[in-house]
C-alpha cells in the first residue's frame, strides 16, 4: 500500500465512522464534548476562549479583516433579502420598546 498523508487517513478514518454510525454520529458526540467542557469548566470557559481567539484573529489579520467580513456579511443580506430589508429591521428595532 502506497504512503498516504495524516489529512488523507483522517478522511478516510473519518468516512468510514460516518458510514458505519451516520452522519449525525458527529453531532451528537460534539454535543456531549460541549456538555462535558461546561460542566467541567463552566460558562466562563467560553467566554475566555473566545476572548482569546478573537485577539489572536486581530492580531494575525489586523482590524482591516472585521470591517472585510462585515462587508461580506451585509452584501449576502442584501443579496438574499434586498436592500429594504435594512430600511425593515431598522423600522422594527425602532419601535421595540426598551424596559426602563
Amino acid at each position: 500500500m502506497p504512503d498516504i498523508t495524516v489529512r488523507e487517513a483522517g478522511r478516510r478514518g473519518g468516512n468510514a465512522v460516518k458510514k458505519k454510525y451516520g452522519p449525525g454520529f458527529y453531532a451528537k458526540i460534539g454535543k456531549k464534548g460541549g456538555e462535558a467542557v461546561f460542566k467541567e469548566f463552566g460558562p466562563e470557559f467560553y467566554s475566555r476562549i473566545g476572548k482569546k481567539g478573537g485577539v489572536s484573529v486581530r492580531d494575525s489579520h489586523g482590524p482591516e479583516y472585521y470591517a472585510g467580513i462585515g462587508r461580506k456579511g451585509g452584501e449576502a443580506v442584501k443579496a438574499k433579502h434586498g436592500p429594504e430589508y435594512y430600511s425593515e429591521i431598522g423600522k422594527k428595532g425602532g419601535a421595540v420598546k426598551k424596559p426602563r
